[in-house]
C-alpha cells in the first residue's frame, strides 16, 4: 500500500471512492463526497492532509483534515475518512490517519478533532474531546467527538469548535 498526497487527477476518483464508502456506513447523509469537494474549493483546505492509500494501483482509501477554531486555537478536523467497501477491515483507514498525523504534526497543527465511532477512533488515541476542554456542540453524543493531541508540548484549548462553513454546522 501507498499513502500519498491526493492530486487533483485523484478527484474524480476519489468522489465516486468517498460516495461507495459512505453507502455502508452506519451514519451517513450521503453528502460526503460533496462535502469534500466544498472543502477542496474553501479556506480550511490543506493539500498536505488530503491523502489517498492506492493498492495494486486503485485508489481504495481517501482522508481529510481541514483547519477549524477551538477558541482562539488552529485546529484540525479529521473527516471524512473513506475505504472502498471491498478494502475495509484491513488497516487502510487506520494507516491513512497515522500518516495524516505525522504530516499534521510536521506541519506544526497539535490537535486533531473527529466525530465518529467511539469503537474506533480510541484505537488510534482519540478521546473524548470534551477531556482536552474542547466544549461538545449541540446535539451531538459526547461519546462520538473525540479529539486527539498531536503534539506533546502542545498548550491546552478550550472552547467551542468553529467548523470551515463547508461543514454547515
Amino acid at each position: 500500500m501507498l499513502i500519498r498526497q491526493e492530486t487533483k487527477n485523484d478527484y474524480d476518483k476519489v468522489y465516486d471512492l468517498v460516495k461507495d464508502a459512505f453507502k455502508v456506513a452506519e451514519h451517513s447523509d450521503g453528502n460526503e463526497q460533496d462535502l469534500v469537494v466544498a472543502l477542496r474549493e474553501g479556506e480550511a483546505f490543506i493539500p498536505e492532509l488530503s491523502l489517498v492509500a492506492v493498492v495494486d494501483g486503485e485508489i481504495a482509501g481517501h482522508v481529510l483534515f481541514t483547519k477549524a477554531k477551538v477558541g482562539n486555537d488552529t485546529v484540525l478536523v479529521l473527516a471524512p475518512l473513506s475505504v472502498l467497501p471491498d478494502f475495509q477491515s484491513q488497516g487502510i483507514g487506520t494507516a491513512l490517519i497515522k500518516e495524516g498525523h505525522k504530516i499534521a504534526e510536521e506541519l506544526g497543527y497539535k490537535y486533531s478533532l473527529v466525530l465518529g465511532s467511539e469503537k474506533y477512533y480510541p484505537r488510534l488515541g482519540y478521546i473524548p474531546a470534551e477531556k482536552l476542554g474542547v466544549l461538545v456542540p449541540a446535539g451531538i453524543p459526547s461519546v462520538n467527538f473525540m479529539a486527539i493531541q498531536l503534539q506533546e508540548n502542545a498548550k491546552p484549548i478550550s472552547g467551542a469548535v468553529i467548523y470551515a462553513k463547508e461543514f454547515g454546522l
